[in-house]
């Protein structure tokens, strides 16, 4: 069972550092396509500065440098260009897409990917408090700190979000950008920070894609998890709780579409299963699936507490 709870870690922590990637951007009412491309070249950035350098340290700091710096041209596109976000974002995407198969070529002659025959390896956290906790202990026991991290955020970004002054501007200025000016809030620092925020996310969703357990970068190696982030965060009603919980879902199933590998399931089919989840998951949350399951739960519950009364 650990096994199964480990590999479910694995796969959810990319996606949940994207989905709080663009959960900041959604706060501040900017749909954040652009992940995917973050993702991606700080994933490239890690395996080429780990390769030169042998820091992890340096590799990671990199990787997040590239997020971040893949965010500010997405920024300086929506909020300083007023270019369209989704045209912005799948430009960032592509540029991404590119620029790391380009530098592939020329610069390593290899388009195939990047595979240093030593890299350092990323750190690591282990010892008995980690597998005294229940049930998720023994599967946090040896994972990267970044997996670690992760979760931290998840609160972290809840106290941003809801007891900061950063956190009530960035609100603010997805909310009601008009009372937020006239509150003397600067709409456009407070999205350009959250933009910024999700840039280093990316970063480090990046850093662990291709430092934590791969060790190699291959061109388009984030297949999607930008997306599938963007996807939890849509889910999850753009609040970290309910990022994690979606994030925690398509986790679920990405780990058991790898142990349906090599079975009688063809494997084109069990590469989609995680993005079947996504869709089924978007699509039920958009028809208000779950509002009328709980709607309907609350109903029933005040009817037997009136059956009880008149009782």
């Amino acid at each position: 069972m650990s096994g199964f709870t480990s590999a479910v870690l694995i796969q959810t922590v990319p996606v949940l550092l994207a989905a709080l990637a663009a959960m900041f951007t959604q706060q501040a009412r900017i749909l954040n396509v652009a992940v995917e491309g973050m993702m991606l070249m700080a994933a490239f950035v890690a395996i080429a500065v780990g390769q030169i350098t042998g820091s992890v340290g340096v590799a990671v700091l990199a990787a997040v440098g590239a997020g971040v710096l893949m965010s500010l041209l997405f920024g300086i596109f929506t909020l300083r260009l007023n270019a369209n976000p989704l045209v912005a974002g799948l430009g960032i995407n592509l540029l991404a897409g590119g620029v790391t198969v380009f530098l592939l070529e020329r610069v390593y002659e290899n388009p195939g990917g990047l595979r240093p025959d030593e890299f350092p390896e990323l750190w690591s956290v282990s010892g008995d408090w980690l597998r005294a906790i229940p049930f998720v202990g023994p599967a946090l026991d040896g994972q990267s700190v970044i997996v670690l991290l992760a979760l931290a955020l998840v609160p972290l970004s809840w106290l941003l979000l809801y007891r900061t002054p950063i956190g009530y501007a960035m609100r603010a200025a997805g909310e009601d950008e008009h009372a937020a000016r006239a509150a003397g809030i600067s709409v456009g620092r407070a999205r350009m920070t959250a933009v910024l925020l999700s840039g280093l996310l990316g970063g480090l969703a990046g850093a662990q894609l291709s430092m934590a357990a791969l060790h190699f970068f291959l061109p388009d190696m984030t297949s999607g998890r930008g997306f599938l982030g963007l996807a939890a965060m849509l889910f999850g009603g753009a609040t970290p709780a309910g990022s994690l919980g979606a994030s925690t879902l398509f986790g679920v199933a990405g780990a058991a579409g790898d142990r349906l590998q090599g079975g009688a399931i063809p494997n084109q089919l069990v590469l989609a299963v995680p993005y079947i989840a996504a869709i089924l998951a978007l699509t039920a949350a958009r028809m208000g699936l779950f509002r009328r399951i709980r709607s309907a739960r609350r109903s029933r519950t005040a009817q037997e507490a009136a059956d009880g009364v008149a009782v």
